[in-house]
């Protein structure tokens, strides 16, 4: 099935994450793409997009130049991680990577998808305001999930979830739609998209060797020489392998920071719980050490560069948390 480009819009948009400044790094400051965007959201690999929108979409569509990718650059798009976003046969797709669950996609995308049609409205003269309808490409999105937590195999994640007041009327509505790619899960849709099953297969054997490891590099340079010795994504990891490996690096490096002051601030939290004698014991302990936990979570990442946008969207907080401890930083110099 051939593409028509009498009915069909093509500008895509690629969304890429800031790796600069960020924590315990080694990386080069050029190296902005995770491995999952480079893989399918790069100019000199948009065979892989059209590969893995026909998989997703049981099409057949085969001209690639009809995908037309550029970067955006705007504050309010680079909070997002791993993502890939482009207008194609008249529909709007995103596609995010994923390797913990997150119940919060849908509001996450629901705030993504209003920024690109915004842009798309304003790049194409619409006038919302005017008696005629105006058209918008369809939305499509797509989570692709590879962590370890065992996951079903696709998930529909609704807005609605998140409601104070549930809603069932249906009228406010935004879905995500998770796809678990882990062995067992998906693995028609792996087969039907090459580069995806050989990206699945990187990520696996570097899982593997990364088990009892005690040279992070190492293990990571391991798996991706036994990939390319067979045939897995050869050619991208001869031209990419150093990014490969400070992209993995960088992950893994991140969240073990996150993780051990997570720990840390627990700690400090149950300690002076018990020392200052509260009433509901440990209880009242273990709240004190979120507290403590979040507030060192915060404080360090923002000594580190990041922004409180980053924080909030890589931890989860809430901006006014996020806000304070930043202010009380401030004042204290």
């Amino acid at each position: 099935m051939e593409h028509s480009t009498a009915h069909s819009i093509y500008t895509s948009f690629i969304i890429l994450p800031p790796l600069n400044d960020t924590l315990f790094y080694c990386v080069n400051l050029r190296h902005k793409d995770r491995l999952f965007c480079l893989l399918f959201g790069s100019e000199q690999y948009r065979e892989n997009i059209l590969e893995l929108y026909n998989a997703l979409n049981d099409t057949a569509y085969k001209d690639v130049a009809d995908i037309e990718l550029y970067t955006i650059s705007d504050v309010i798009y680079i909070k997002m991680k791993n993502d890939v976003a482009f207008i194609f046969d008249s529909y709007l797709s995103l596609w995010e990577q994923q390797s913990s669950h997150n119940p919060n996609m849908p509001v996450r995308g629901l705030m993504y998808f209003g920024n690109m049609y915004n842009k798309y409205i304003k790049s194409n003269e619409l006038n919302i305001y005017g008696t005629q309808l105006i058209k918008l490409p369809t939305p499509r999105y797509i989570v692709f999930y590879n962590g370890t937590e065992d996951r079903a195999p696709v998930e529909k994640l609704r807005l609605s979830d998140a409601f104070t007041v549930p809603d069932k009327t249906g009228d406010f509505e935004w879905t995500a739609t998770v796809y678990n790619l882990n062995k067992g899960k998906n693995d028609v849709l792996l087969e039907k998209c090459k580069p995806l099953r050989e990206y699945m297969i990187l990520i696996n054997r570097i899982r593997l060797n990364l088990q009892g490891a005690k040279n992070l590099e190492n293990a990571v340079d391991s798996a991706v020489t036994s990939c390319i010795e067979d045939g897995i994504l050869r050619e991208f990891l001869l031209a990419h392998r150093a990014e490969v490996l400070n992209m993995v690096i960088t992950e893994f490096d991140e969240k073990s920071f996150v993780k051990g002051i997570r720990e840390e601030g627990r700690l400090q939290g149950l300690a002076e719980g018990r020392s200052q004698g509260l009433a509901e014991g440990r209880s009242q302990g273990l709240t004190e050490g979120q507290a403590i936990e979040q507030h060192d979570i915060i404080a360090k990442m923002l000594r580190k560069g990041k922004s409180p946008e980053e924080i909030a969207d890589f931890c989860g907080y809430p901006m006014d948390l996020i806000l304070d401890v930043q202010n009380s930083l401030l004042e204290s110099k």
